[in-house]
């Protein structure tokens, strides 16, 4: 996907109420990459707020139910059929698929808590142009996290932020929100997981406004002892 093809977007005008005491005008839209997760869709789809204008699935060339099951679960979903391979083809495949002025991107797998996009978008709404969710953040948990991996992150996060002056507690998660007008600027071109590092980047690098919030990293909703190589193979790659 060319960034520079990618489309623009323009505010919304309407209120809805977000809970009590929040409305927003701003359209939201959520893009969900998958492969092979029908079984996990109910619990994601359970969690995302009806509040949301627009959830795009990137489908990764699933052999199980996992379209009919979305479309079922969220009707009026945008489907977007992934032609490459790896999240950040499929991240990229999503966004350019969006019509919302904001971009949630979560995981189809159950880790992450459709619940807290409320705390993204009101980050974004107070100001922020990027916000990134943190496992690591006070009052953020990871269930899934693994020692090697924590030291993986937590070096690569320091780096960064001596390298752009960030303060990033948690530099490798997918669970991110952004202003779409943004999207060029972030300026995705690479294909894998590494896309979710890349993200907070280049949002130092344009010197967007950024934003962590605390957010819980679950094990899944079912059979999370598989998630490896046997079902990441094909649409996504480590």
């Amino acid at each position: 996907m060319d960034v520079a093809k990618l489309p623009t977007y323009e505010a919304g005008n309407r209120y809805r109420l977000v809970s009590v005491d929040f409305a927003i005008a701003s359209s939201v839209s959520v893009v969900i990459p998958v492969r092979n997760e029908a079984a996990n869709l109910p619990h994601v789809f359970k969690t995302i707020p009806d509040w949301i204008s627009e959830v795009v699935l990137v489908d990764g060339r699933s052999t199980d139910d996992t379209v009919a099951v979305a479309r079922r679960l969220w009707p009026g979903i945008r489907i977007v059929s992934q032609s490459g391979k790896g999240k950040g083809d499929a991240l990229l495949a999503g966004f350019a698929a969006c019509s919302s002025d904001i971009i949630v991107a979560m995981d189809g797998d159950g880790s992450t808590d459709g619940n807290e996009i409320i705390h993204f978008v009101s980050a974004l709404m107070a100001g922020a142009d990027f916000v990134k969710g943190s496992r690591f953040a006070s009052g953020g948990a990871s269930d899934d996290i693994t020692v090697g991996r924590r030291w993986g992150n937590g070096l690569l996060k320091t780096l960064v932020n001596c390298m752009y002056g960030t303060q990033y507690s948690d530099l490798c998660y997918g669970y991110n929100a952004f202003w779409s007008r943004h999207l060029r600027a972030l300026a995705i071109d690479c294909p894998g997981f590494e896309v979710e590092a890349l993200m907070g980047i280049r949002a130092a690098k344009a010197k967007l406004r950024i934003h962590e919030v605390p957010v819980t990293s679950a094990v899944g909703c079912t059979d999370r002892v598989t998630f490896g190589p046997s079902r990441m193979a094909g649409g996504f790659s480590r």
